[in-house]
């Protein structure tokens, strides 16, 4: 949740309207619907698009839509009440990874059998693992973003570099030429890495073929101690060793200090970041808003781009509600292709649809719309929060690994270690 929540809140393009509590009648039983509560998040969606669909589907259904838009601050637990009320909200919004948590707890209704009314065909491999548990479909996807590597446009200009890279080689060579010609600079990083970066990590470990853990017969086991996953993290090292003399700190994440504010100071060349930081980057620096671009994560296979943790948000139907058969209408109004994109317009990887012209319309669309497909998310379970919301070990790794405290092989031992125990 915490990547995905911070993108919520930040996306200045991407400002919610939602549809609020409001009492209907039981479609079951043989009674009319005349009202549908709809919860969508604070940031998820334009007024302009949440307007337009509700009135639409109001014409079209003769059914009200009572929309109330939700903050993402204290949302598990409002969740979990009206989840386990006899009359909860009939489409609700979740981060993509709390939507295990819910669906293992029941309170989720089964939309296997529905998903292709709501466009399945065209939904992004990641964001449908986000919703699937134990073989079945909990909901549809809603929209994404992904990080990307947003640069400054005038600095690759000066140092005489043409074109963005295309392998992670590549951009090695782009950092050692910022360094060089920035060199008269004490305070310039050439890429701002801070050591506890581990949704990039992520990127790294899987373009190397490992993964964070694999389940087998319902257990899951840590696999940060493969040679794949290893070699990942050597990657991660050979970036942070390169970025800078003065580099980021080991110890902490992207969010301490905020990367965008280290950006600002002009003292960085680029920073690995979703597009709501370079949005509140430029919004305190409006000079900066010609200045920089983005480039997809390169991998280490050239012309490739490295798999990307894919942040978002999924539509789900409590199990519970009383207007699932109108519930299920609205959620295929809003995967159709009109409001999708619309979601892309406002700067979001759209859920149910594949087709991200809209998006790559710009520099930052374009480098979330080249590297979303490519996209993945973490072990879909109910235990990942565990290891996400604890005292996360991929962290812990990456600063005892970096730092010197511990060899590459203790520290992804111990980090494995501390997944199964966590997930077991």
């Amino acid at each position: 949740m915490k990547g995905w929540r911070g993108l919520a809140a930040g996306a200045a393009a991407l400002a919610v309207a939602v549809s609020g509590c409001g009492t209907s009648t039981n479609s079951g039983s043989g009674t009319e619907t005349k009202e549908i509560t709809v919860w969508l998040m604070d940031g998820s969606a334009a007024p302009t698009l949440t307007d337009a669909l509700n009135k639409e589907f109001e014409s079209a259904n003769g059914i009200k839509v009572k929309y109330e838009v939700q903050k993402w601050t204290g949302i598990q637990e409002k969740l979990t009440t009206a989840l386990a009320s006899s009359t909860p909200p009939d489409v609700i919004e979740l981060g993509n990874t709390q939507t295990a948590s819910f669906a293992d707890q029941g309170t989720l209704m089964d939309l296997t059998a529905d998903a292709g009314q709501f466009n399945s065909g065209e939904w992004l491999g990641g964001l449908k693992d986000s919703l699937t548990l134990n073989g079945k479909q909990f909901g549809m996807p809603f929209y994404a973003a992904n990080r990307t590597v947003i640069y400054r446009t005038d600095l690759f200009q000066a140092a005489g570099i043409t074109k963005p890279p295309t392998s992670r080689a590549e951009w090695i060579d782009v950092i050692n030429k910022l360094k060089a010609a920035n060199a008269s600079n004490p305070d310039f990083q050439a890429l701002y890495l801070p050591g506890q970066s581990w949704y990039f990590l992520l990127s790294l470990l899987w373009d190397e073929g490992g993964d964070v853990a694999t389940q087998d017969g319902g257990k899951w086991t840590g696999k940060l101690d493969t040679p794949q996953a290893k070699a990942g993290f050597q990657a991660y090292k050979e970036l942070y060793d390169a970025s800078a003399t003065k580099k980021a700190p080991a110890d902490t994440d992207e969010a301490k200090p905020q990367q965008y504010e280290v950006f600002q100071t002009g003292n960085v060349g680029m920073m690995i970041g979703l597009p709501w930081e370079l949005g509140s980057a430029t919004k305190d620096k409006p000079e900066l808003k010609d200045k920089t671009a983005a480039f997809p994560i390169p991998s280490k296979k050239a012309g490739s781009t490295a798999p990307v943790f894919l942040g978002g948000s999924n539509l789900a139907i409590p199990a519970a509600s009383k207007n699932a058969a109108a519930a299920k209408k609205y959620l295929a109004l809003l995967s159709s292709k009109k409001y999708q994109d619309m979601l892309a317009e406002g700067g979001a990887v759209p859920g149910t649809s594949k087709d991200t012209s809209k998006l790559a319309t710009n520099p930052v669309g374009k480098a979330l719309a080249d590297s979303s497909p490519n996209g993945k998310v973490t072990p879909t379970t109910p235990k990942w929060a565990a290891v996400e919301a604890g005292q996360n070990p991929l962290k812990d790794a990456l600063t005892a690994y970096l730092s010197g405290a511990k060899s590459l092989d203790q520290a992804t031992k111990d980090a494995s270690e501390a997944v199964t125990k966590a997930m077991g």
